[in-house]
């Protein structure tokens, strides 16, 4: 399996080559055989790649330890469940995964690319096949997972224990995809500027696939959070570190780019501004790769040093000059016909929407090279921790939420006060209400009643779109569930982008309610006693050990009390791994919509005790519901839409009138 693994990868380098060099030969030369050769090439692509991955899975299912990268990440003990997880607990089979996945993004984006770009797709194939090339290189001769040991050994070291988690088989590859995916709406819009095309073409295919990516990187956030929540047992989910924060910037520049691109397809602004959004998301995801495969910077998810930062860097430095080469020699033919009225506008709400998630992308960028920086600078790495993050962001989320609140309420162009007023009349109150009432209950934090006001602000916002919406349909003849179906599939990506909204309130409420409020008790339990916390009795049974061949596993048995209400047997899960010398935990959880019950053990004592950590953390139930509720929303708006929604050029025209340019 080896011998068939690296010939295939060294085949997929080759057809790669081929594409890319293939895709701009044929444009410049007018060659339609050859670009028709190129475009199969790229279709065989995923095939060869899907061989490759399987022989590394087959040699981890055979337990074929000459392979050096299934000897370092398996053993005769692990369970075979954990065969996927294996395939990218490494740098090598992450990286022949991300070529496979990448792939397969490519040859889709290739198929389902609208007639209208054919002019373009060249330079679009080029730029994935560029991208392919440079993982497979990589992969191919700095990082081959087919490497194969003089003597194999009987056993292998086994995978990290912080792997065995069922989020581990979705959250990495979600990531992975997520980070290399932004190549693709990267690639369209490169594509369609070096070709001068300034249709809407590239823009509908560009927002789709940001979309896709923004879905996928949001959901590997959240699996992430939950990954971190129940198996690091400090009760907490985002502690900002460094892999995490790579990831969160460019879904941030991308939540920022799909909501721009709607100006340009309506209004026909922010032309040149989205294209500098997308290259900076796009040189942002290169970055969170380099983060991730080159190891410059500790991390909690990382789990193994890395020589690879080095050409990791040097291609995102070639990225990064070749997107501002071709930005600046295009940049003239970019500037939209129509205008920014700097009043109150839908148009000015997104672009200053657009500069905060930058400012939360720029300062988190900033907190994860700062080690890097002070090294260089002071020959002592430095590390940024939550605090840091939390002051400067804190404000800056807060504003977005009050901006996802306004900026839909807005008219296109400008408006005037009196109008403005009368559109957050309601949600104004609403926020006023939702605070009042909390603040009667017993919440006192100023800036939690602030945060969960704009929660109900943004809240109220979009039930009042939705409501009049429905009432004008209600009112020519529909009832009002046909009302409500017939709005939504008139404008999708509007009511698409609101349920999303309603799932960003629902993080934050989940974020609000978990870090202002909760409480914490370490204690010592033996078996029979019991300890409050919060309103909540956890009584402690006993404990059951699983003695297995790689690790010795405790069974905390506890049974939970709310009041005289029975909540069920709990059980806090530990186990020792005395060949990686590491314990790993499972927290005992019991979540509703209103609090959870957080119970982890930190230790076993000799004489039988265990220290336990107890945990009452309010909302947090929000934050995973979230996830299905923001791809809900995120399939909607990228159901295909009826009519288009764009205004005439005369009236684009008439919007550009004694305006001021901002491209």
């Amino acid at each position: 399996m080896a011998e068939l693994g690296t010939v295939t990868l060294h085949l997929a380098l080759v057809l790669a080559l081929y594409a890319g060099a293939g895709s701009v030969a044929g444009k410049l030369r007018s060659s339609s055989s050859l670009l028709l050769s190129v475009r199969r090439a790229t279709y065989l692509l995923p095939v060869v790649l899907a061989v490759a991955t399987l022989s590394l899975v087959a040699a981890f299912v055979r337990h074929d330890f000459r392979v050096e990268y299934v000897a370092r990440h398996s053993s005769l003990a692990m369970d075979p469940i954990y065969t996927w997880v294996a395939l990218y607990a490494g740098n090598e089979g992450s990286l022949l995964f991300i070529a496979f996945a990448f792939s397969l993004l490519s040859a889709a984006a290739l198929a389902l690319a609208s007639r209208s770009l054919a002019g373009s797709l060249p330079y679009t194939n080029a730029i994935l096949a560029g991208v392919s090339a440079f993982v497979l290189g990589v992969t191919a001769f700095l990082a081959n997972p087919f490497q194969t040991l003089p003597v194999a050994p009987p056993d292998g070291q086994g995978i990290n224990p912080l792997l065995t988690h069922p989020g581990m088989f979705v959250h990495p590859p979600l990531l992975m995809i997520g980070l290399i995916g932004v190549s693709v709406p990267y690639a369209i819009a490169v594509g369609a500027l070096l070709t001068g095309d300034r249709s809407d073409a590239w823009v509908d295919q560009a927002r789709t696939w940001s979309l896709v990516v923004w879905a996928i990187l949001g959901s590997g956030l959240l699996l992430g959070a939950w990954w971190a929540y129940t198996i690091l047992g400090w009760g907490g989910y985002w502690g900002w570190d460094p892999i995490e924060n790579v990831a969160l910037m460019p879904w941030l520049v991308l939540t920022g780019f799909v909501h721009t691109v709607m100006v340009q397809k309506r209004r026909g602004m922010f032309g040149l501004w989205n294209l500098v959004l997308i290259a900076i998301a796009f040189t942002l995801a290169l970055f969170g790769i380099f983060i991730n495969r080159g190891g410059p910077v500790p991390s909690v998810h990382s789990f193994g040093a890395s020589t690879l930062g080095w050409v990791f860097l040097a291609f995102l430095a070639f990225s990064v000059a070749f997107s501002l080469v071709v930005l600046l020699v295009r940049a003239p033919a970019l500037r939209g016909t129509a205008a920014l009225e700097f009043h109150f506008s839908r148009e000015a709400a997104f672009l200053f929407n657009n500069l905060l998630l930058l400012g939360v992308a720029l300062v988190t960028l900033w907190g994860v090279v700062y080690p890097l920086v002070s090294q260089m600078v002071r020959g002592v790495a430095v590390t940024v921790g939550a605090p840091f993050y939390n002051q400067v962001n804190g404000p800056l989320f807060l504003a977005l939420v009050f901006l996802m609140g306004v900026g839909p309420l807005l008219p296109w162009r400008h408006a005037s006060w009196a109008v403005v007023r009368r559109a957050i009349q309601v949600p104004g109150l609403a926020a006023v209400l939702a605070a009042s009432l909390l603040a009667l209950v017993g919440v006192r934090q100023p800036v939690a009643l602030f945060a969960f006001g704009l929660c109900a602000f943004v809240v109220a916002g979009v039930l009042q779109e939705w409501a009049r919406g429905t009432w004008v349909r209600h009112r020519r003849g529909q009832n009002l569930v046909a009302a409500f179906a017939s709005l939504v599939g008139a404008n999708r990506p509007r009511y698409g982008g609101y349920i999303v909204h309603l799932a960003i309130v629902m993080v934050a409420l989940g974020v609000i309610g978990s870090s202002f409020y909760g409480t914490q008790r370490d204690v010592v339990l033996a078996a029979g006693e019991q300890v409050s916390v919060g309103g909540y009795t956890v009584i402690y049974r006993g404990t059951r050990v699983e003695t297995h061949p790689d690790r010795t596993e405790f069974f905390h048995h506890l049974q939970g009390m709310k009041g005289q209400r029975d909540l069920g047997p709990l059980v806090a899960w530990r186990a020792f791994y005395p060949d990686r010398r590491m314990a790993s935990t499972r927290a005992a959880i019991r979540s509703t919509p209103v609090e959870d019950l957080y119970v982890v053990s930190t230790e076993s004592l000799e004489d039988g005790r265990v220290v336990f950590r107890v945990m009452v953390k309010p909302l947090v139930w929000w934050i995973w519901m979230a996830g299905p509720v923001m791809i809900l929303g995120t399939l909607v708006s990228l159901w295909p839409q009826r009519r288009p929604l764009v205004e005439s050029a005369a009236g684009a025209k008439r919007a550009a009138v004694s305006a001021v340019p901002v491209e």
